[in-house]
């Protein structure tokens, strides 16, 4: 009765802690991973689950079966390489470019992990700004970018990874401290500091200020730190993602706002040649990718396979 998709089921829930995370992480509804639970607890009789206010909180008997499904899981993946390195297909390389910066806080941890799972494999980022990162996968001088969704194009493999919001950073004594989201026409006259990456690629621009036919003056710094420098110095205003932001807002270096009622939210993706999308490495990467920033970054939603 137990099968993988069970275990990869209930680390998810683990993982999330909520059952409509939870599901999205393993391509399924939330009515049939609700199914898929049921069927378990069925079989053997047990809950597996206290619900709380925070979500759910496994029992006894389910907790049980969580370390079980770590155990397999791992047992398989690692089965799984040792299969690829006896065929001989394991050794490559794979070279990322960021279309989104901010990554760069979370992409170190997922390198490391991929390093650890294929040793055989040269990873390696490919420095700089680029203005056209898809073209970089053309000339064969990159594998995979992160980044927003591309146009069809033949020959691309597009991996869904999660959606995030994005957020306006703003100084602690900014004239609007005090609004709970912001909308174009308050943002009228400000300095916008981004990194040096064109208009078009900027959510806040294309969605948000285009539309209502608004204009900033812009800045542009390379770093991270150092948008938040000149933010906190009251030298402008920024557009990040929420977990890029999150620990400057945690230590009160700076306050971050919501645009709009229902937020500004983009979707990052890992997009491959389909030659490279074919080597055997590339699916675990994306693997690891989502495993990694579900767990550890907060407020994004990971994406299913027809987003």
């Amino acid at each position: 009765m137990l099968e993988l998709r069970h275990l990869r089921s209930l680390i998810a829930i683990a993982d999330s802690g909520k059952l409509v995370a939870a599901a999205a992480r393993v391509n399924l509804s939330q009515s049939a991973l609700s199914h898929q639970i049921r069927d378990v607890e069925a079989h053997y009789e047990v809950s597996l689950f206290e619900r709380t206010r925070q979500g759910l909180r496994f029992t006894t008997a389910g907790e049980r079966l969580l370390e079980l499904a770590r155990e397999t899981l791992a047992a398989v993946a690692r089965a799984e390489r040792d299969l690829v390195r006896l065929k001989g297909d394991a050794r490559g390389e794979l070279r990322i470019v960021l279309e989104c910066h901010t990554c760069f806080d979370w992409l170190m941890p997922v390198m490391d992990e991929f390093r650890r799972r294929w040793p055989e494999v040269e990873v390696d980022l490919v420095a700089g700004f680029h203005a056209d990162p898809m073209r970089l996968l053309g000339e064969s001088k990159a594998d995979v970018v992160i980044g927003s969704k591309p146009a069809a194009r033949r020959g691309l493999h597009v991996a869904p990874l999660f959606r995030f919001e994005i957020q306006v950073v703003m100084a602690n004594e900014h004239r609007l401290r005090n609004k709970r989201r912001v909308g174009p026409d308050d943002l009228r006259g400000e300095t916008l500091i981004t990194y040096p990456v064109p208009e078009a690629r900027i959510d806040l621009i294309r969605e948000v200020l285009e539309p209502a036919g608004i204009r900033l003056e812009r800045r542009t710094a390379e770093l991270t730190i150092a948008i938040m420098q000149l933010v906190a110095s009251r030298r402008g205003i920024a557009a990040l993602p929420n977990w890029g932001v999150k620990n400057y807002v945690d230590h009160d270096y700076v306050l971050a706002k919501r645009v709009g009622a229902k937020g500004l939210w983009s979707e990052l993706y890992a997009v491959a040649p389909g030659s490279a999308a074919q080597r055997p490495y590339f699916g675990d990467f994306v693997r690891i990718v989502r495993d990694t920033c579900a767990a550890q970054l907060d407020g994004i939603e990971l994406l299913g396979p027809s987003a």
